[in-house]
């Protein structure tokens, strides 16, 4: 079977090998056969070990959904009764923490901070100190939004440092950036079949610590579908989703997960740098400014904002790429237009390369001035 192949730029869902698509294909099966289940247990140990987990300490657990729905399982099941939640809010994806948290009722302290820099260290240590009764502290590792990378190491070892529990949104980093739970203080990291692993949109996990899972037990049932231990415990049980699997979107993560460790880890996280670069080369060359220091990123996402040109048309140079194969994708950082260039998915320098050339084109093609211009205040 021919597929054209789609140059997917935006954060997510990312371009996917043919082999990755393929596997979907399948005969029909209930996945409550044996056969199914046998599939399960060696994906939820392969999981654990992309962020270096020993699988006697972590688990994975799966569920069915986009990311959001681990940001909802963790919030509401790890919340011990008599707790609060304390959240590094930088971002959208951090501000959607806080949002779930709100629709919870659940008590919450918030720590507002910079969304183009990272965050101030001390501030969250004196929170720390101030609040006996924080359960865990939650922080977004990779904010896609703006492709700002926060510390989590460090974070985690403040968290740990007070005896608190470290839950890290890990979707636009787990299995790109090396992640290492033990080294980087997570107890708990999550992600999504269609970011790092380059599968398909459907199926999200959790890995976290089994000896806080099975304490969580314990805590206040705040949601039916989205209880992390009742998931675990019936994983535990049957080797089974306690509801209806995505089924052809768990094969697509077998091979993606094949494909992940065939490539291996350095490797995959070299492949990405080496498309940062030459993304970050293209901006130079046509003289795109970038909303964020480099600094502060994460080598995945690149936050370009708008040119100060009249001729200037995000919907005219979009649909230009998008007719030739590339996708990019708007955004608003403190209320600067952007569009995001990312790193993600089964792509490599040689397609950025030519991205660039449709992308001049574009800019020719609707009159806008190359090199591009910026007013004072950009």
């Amino acid at each position: 079977m021919e597929i054209k192949r789609n140059i997917l730029l935006n954060a997510g869902p990312s371009t996917t090998t043919d082999t990755v698509k393929m596997a979907q294909v399948v005969p029909d099966i209930c996945p409550r056969e044996k056969e199914f289940q046998e599939i399960m247990k060696p994906m939820r140990d392969d999981l654990v070990r992309i962020v270096h987990g020993d699988t006697k300490d972590y688990t994975s657990v799966l569920f069915c959904g986009s990311g959001t729905i681990c940001i909802d399982v963790v919030l509401n099941s790890l919340l011990a009764e008599g707790k609060k939640a304390c959240v590094i809010s930088n971002g959208a994806y951090s501000q959607r923490a806080v949002e779930v948290l709100k629709y919870y009722g659940l008590p919450h302290i918030e720590i507002k901070q910079p969304i183009d820099k990272l965050p101030d260290l001390t501030v969250i240590e004196n929170v720390l100190k101030e609040s006996d009764d924080i359960g865990y502290i939650y922080v977004t590792h990779h904010e896609t939004g703006t492709g700002l990378l926060n510390p989590i190491r460090d974070i985690g070892e403040l968290a740990h440092r007070f005896g608190i529990m470290m839950i890290t949104d890990t979707t636009s980093s787990y299995a790109m950036i090396p992640i290492d739970v033990y080294r980087d203080n997570i107890d708990f990291c999550m992600a999504s079949a269609q970011k790092g692993i380059m599968g398909m949109t459907g199926l999200s996990y959790i890995i976290g610590k089994r000896s806080i899972i099975e304490e969580s037990a314990n805590y206040p049932k705040r949601s039916y579908y989205c209880n992390l231990y009742m998931q675990f415990e019936y994983f535990e049980k049957t080797g089974e989703m306690h509801f209806t699997p995505p089924v052809q979107t768990i094969y697509a993560a077998r091979q993606a997960l094949k494909e992940y460790f065939s490539e291996g880890a350095e490797e995959k996280w070299a492949r990405h740098q080496r498309v940062m670069k030459a993304i970050h080369d293209g901006e130079a060359k046509l003289g795109l400014r970038e909303a964020l220091d480099i600094s502060v990123q994460s080598g995945l996402v690149s936050s370009v904002c708008y040119p100060d040109d009249p001729n200037w048309d995000f919907d005219k140079v979009h649909d230009y790429c998008y007719e030739r194969g590339f996708t990019i994708y708007p955004g608003k950082i403190d209320g600067r237009d952007t569009f995001r260039l990312c790193a993600l998915g089964a792509i490599d320098e040689s397609d950025i390369i030519e991205f660039w050339k449709v992308f001049e084109d574009a800019l020719k093609a609707n009159n806008i001035m190359i090199p591009t211009s910026y007013g004072e205040d950009n």
